[in-house]
């Protein structure tokens, strides 16, 4: 019996792959609240892919999908945290405001490449500006483990994949070869 690679697997629940177009643009943002629907529709794709693909994989770190990689080219990702019980968060038009001086270095995976796992640095501690339903601009902070999962879909909007992250000379490791290798990412302050 052939096993179904996992970048396969994603594939089939409608995850675009590596090497889309899609992927490399960077996500045309929202005007809100006149877009309101049409942003509204976006977020219920990814909460649907969300479940979907929670219910083939568990993601113990928790896990993120940016509209790119269900081929929406809109500036809206959706986080869902590690907590059992703990409300996604929606990301719509958000942007970066501040980041820690301070950094660690945990592996990564990405739905749309999910054979390999990377070694990427990113800030303990970033601040983020999102755009409400209704227009409003609001800001939020997030630490440690879930700034690096709302980090990795604000890359997504711009184009970016995590291997952009990461340093020079280092490649990404086949997922076989990552399990059971790194430490737990920490969420708590």
């Amino acid at each position: 019996m052939t096993q179904v690679r996992p970048s396969e697997q994603m594939r089939g629940l409608g995850v675009v792959q590596r090497g889309a177009p899609v992927l490399a643009e960077p996500a045309r943002a929202f005007d809100l609240p006149a877009e309101r629907q049409a942003a509204e529709q976006v977020i219920e794709q990814l909460l649907s892919a969300i479940d979907r693909i929670g219910q083939v994989h568990p993601f113990a770190k928790g896990m993120g999908i940016a509209a790119p990689q269900i081929a929406i080219g809109r500036a809206v990702a959706v986080v869902q945290p590690p907590a059992p019980g703990t409300p996604p968060i929606v990301l719509l038009n958000p942007r970066i405001t501040d980041r820690s001086d301070e950094t660690d270095q945990q592996y990564e995976g990405c739905l749309s490449f999910f054979d390999v796992r990377g070694l990427v640095p990113r800030p303990l501690r970033i601040t983020v500006e999102t755009t409400t339903l209704e227009g409003r601009v609001e800001t939020a902070v997030y630490e440690r483990g879930l700034a690096r999962l709302v980090h990795h879909e604000i890359d997504h909007l711009g184009g970016l994949l995590y291997t952009a992250q990461m340093r020079a000379g280092v490649t990404p490791i086949p997922v076989e070869e990552y399990r059971q290798t790194g430490r737990a990412w920490t969420y708590d302050q």
